[in-house]
């Protein structure tokens, strides 16, 4: 996939609670962002350009702002034009303070936008941030259906046919909650959390070979659909081999690892006769005991362990 970037334009367009009034540069709303840091050029205003994190959107606060306004007229000029020499995606004053005009000039001359927002600098950064870290996070798409079971996030796998939208809709018919079918994208948004969503196109919509496209919005309500979730759980679905080797116990925990986050795998062979809506809601409810401290598999393994030594012991008594 293409490396995630947003653009200075999708930022002032889709944004409004970050309240940015655009002053200059909007021939540069086109330029990208692809860092989520954010920077602000104290030292650089010094005349320290090593090290510059040009790529970065540039914040200017209270400090930046009040120490520009101290420069003489010709060491003002000569900071202006040596910050401009390297290329910028956009400015913005914080606290509503009102950028120097050479600033302005020079920011109007390189096409560079310029901003300024009546929010507090450190406000504005906790906003700006998580915008920023929403819209650059790692990605990457995944055939399958992502929906929501008794709150846990389930991602469910496998291949075309076996019947993944099918199980699905009947989760869904039973009250659970339809994230994304067919295509789901997720995003890495640290460095144990993935979340899953949909595209705008295919959002709230499912393919049920048979039926068609079904709005799941329209046919179940509002209710029966979510826009992202916190994938917690893969159920990968295979065809059902007599000789295949599958889980009998549950004791150790597979995984399955999504942009380097290992998340809890299980795999559910599909025959006729297995109800695997029913087998799918009690996973995601033995993954809500497991996120709580309980794992039923190790206490009967342990419970069972207590018992054959007990009998032991009963049957081989210690000799005085």
């Amino acid at each position: 996939m293409p490396v995630p970037g947003i653009t200075v334009e999708a930022i002032l367009r889709d944004h409004e609670d970050l309240k940015l009034t655009l002053l200059t540069g909007e021939s540069g709303l086109a330029n990208r962002i692809t860092n989520s840091e954010i920077n602000r050029p104290g030292l650089s205003l010094t005349g320290f350009f090593d090290f510059f994190a040009n790529d970065r959107i540039q914040i200017f606060g209270k400090g930046e702002w009040a120490y520009l306004n101290s420069l003489p007229l010709d060491q003002l000029n000569e900071i202006t034009e040596k910050f401009f020499q390297f290329h910028l995606n956009c400015i913005i004053y914080t606290h509503g303070n009102e950028p120097q005009k050479q600033f302005v000039s020079m920011a109007n001359q390189k096409g560079i936008p310029l901003f300024v927002t009546p929010i507090s600098t450190h406000r504005f950064i906790t906003l700006i941030s998580q915008i920023l870290d929403r819209a650059l996070a790692p990605r990457t798409m995944r055939h399958g259906v992502l929906i929501e079971v008794f709150g846990i996030g389930t991602l469910l796998t496998g291949k075309s046919g076996v019947g993944k939208s099918e199980t699905a809709l009947e989760l869904i018919e039973r009250g659970h909650r339809l994230v994304a079918d067919d295509m789901v994208e997720i995003r890495r948004l640290s460095e144990s959390y993935l979340i899953g969503s949909c595209s705008d196109l295919l959002r709230h919509h499912m393919e049920i070979r048979g039926l068609g496209i079904l709005n799941i919005k329209d046919l179940f309500g509002v209710g029966s659909v979510r826009d992202h979730k916190l994938i917690e759980l893969i159920i990968s679905l295979r065809e059902w081999e007599e000789d295949g080797d599958y889980e009998r116990t549950g004791i150790e925990q597979r995984t399955e690892e999504i942009l380097n986050v290992p998340i809890p795998l299980i795999e559910i062979p599909v025959k006729p006769g297995r109800n695997i809506p029913i087998i799918v809601e009690t996973a995601a409810m033995n993954q809500r005991l497991r996120k709580m401290g309980k794992n039923s598999a190790k206490e009967f393994s342990n419970k069972l362990t207590n018992y054959i030594q007990q009998s032991k012991i009963e049957t081989n008594p210690a000799k005085d």
